[in-house]
């Protein structure tokens, strides 16, 4: 089963304070406005619902908690709902000191799901618990019982200006579906990283109906899920392969950085009129991409491959030299050539 990146938007921008007279030195910011918001590439699932509770942040002094709480409730997201670019706020702007952080969150962690806490959906309408197993403190701060701790192995830092990062949930290894005796879901505490929004931009395009059908029949069955990955530079066709544990991984393979959910486009009567898929968030560097009709069949704890005869995996064609640059969306369709309908 595939899962797809998902990740936490955080802005992070400095307040400049205003100078006196005009003899007046300029004074040196002593705070940042700090903001965090969440965003997804989904998951193989209909619903994947966060149930937030806190944030914290670690800094040189005095750790800095946000209750994320909406009127004595949890803040709820569901991270389908919130696919490339878009963003849904959990820290709405706070005044901080500069300096360097490390954050970490805290979420209802549940075995058994209930609506007031985090769970899955699947395709099949049944509903699961989704836990995460850390339940260590953070800053010296402990989670109130029956949360979770997901935390950033990365420090990041507040200065005078403009700071804003993006934390991405990889959920392609980070969230695990149910498992041995489990029937609850696990999030990985530490799958997540921090990026820097000023060296950011997105990727996105549509898939022609003859790519999409030429993969069906390769694939066979009857059952297709449609997805992009994303790939270091110059990763080609060959060497292409489905998340898989690290230690799996054998030069000249290469595993994928993330991957995006193709969705159908409809126009207002809603007849669908093409394919799209988006990454909202993509470190500014040249990229390749591939293209599966079969993601269903990619399982991240387990090596999965064409020669599999009853869940086959693979890329069918795949795209190069996707140049992401700082501030804008690249827009590569399957193939390039292709013209979509506008």
């Amino acid at each position: 089963m595939k899962y797809s990146k998902s990740i936490i938007a955080i802005a992070l921008t400095s307040l400049l304070a205003a100078c006196g007279g005009s003899d007046d030195k300029p004074e040196t910011p002593k705070t940042g406005v700090f903001s965090l918001g969440v965003s997804d590439n989904p998951a193989d699932a209909k619903v994947v619902n966060i149930a937030f509770k806190q944030v914290v942040l670690k800094g040189a002094g005095e750790p800095i908690s946000f209750d994320v709480s909406e009127d004595g409730e949890l803040k709820h997201v569901d991270l389908l709902t919130v696919q490339g670019q878009e963003i849904e706020t959990l820290v709405p702007a706070q005044t901080i000191p500069v300096g360097e952080y490390q954050m970490c969150i805290f979420m209802q962690s549940d075995e058994v799901a209930n609506e007031n806490g985090s769970y899955v959906i699947t395709k099949d309408d049944i509903i699961q618990g989704l836990n995460t197993n850390s339940q260590g403190t953070c800053a010296g701060i402990q989670g109130e019982v029956g949360t979770g701790r997901l935390f950033f192995n990365k420090a990041f830092t507040i200065a005078a200006g403009v700071n804003d990062f993006v934390a991405e949930f990889n959920l392609s290894k980070g969230l695990q579906a149910p498992h041995g005796s489990h029937d609850y879901w696990t999030l990985k505490p530490t799958a997540v990283q921090l990026v820097n929004n000023a060296e950011v931009g997105a990727i996105n395009g549509q898939i022609s109906d003859d790519v999409m059908a030429a993969c069906e029949v390769a694939a066979g069955g009857s059952e297709f899920n449609p997805a992009v990955y994303l790939y270091p530079t110059a990763t080609t066709l060959e060497n292409m392969v489905d998340f898989r544990p690290d230690a799996d991984v054998v030069e000249p393979q290469v595993a994928p950085i993330a991957s995006a959910r193709v969705n159908p486009i409809t126009d207002d009567a809603e007849n669908v009129t093409g394919y799209e898929y988006e990454f909202g968030f993509v470190a500014a560097n040249t990229y390749s991409l591939g293209y599966t009709c079969v993601a269903q069949n990619d399982d991240p704890e387990s090596v999965n491959t064409p020669e599999d005869v009853e869940a086959p995996f693979f890329l069918h064609i795949d795209e190069q030299d996707v140049v992401v640059t700082e501030g804008t969306t690249t827009e590569r369709h399957f193939p390039m050539d292709f013209v979509p309908a506008t």
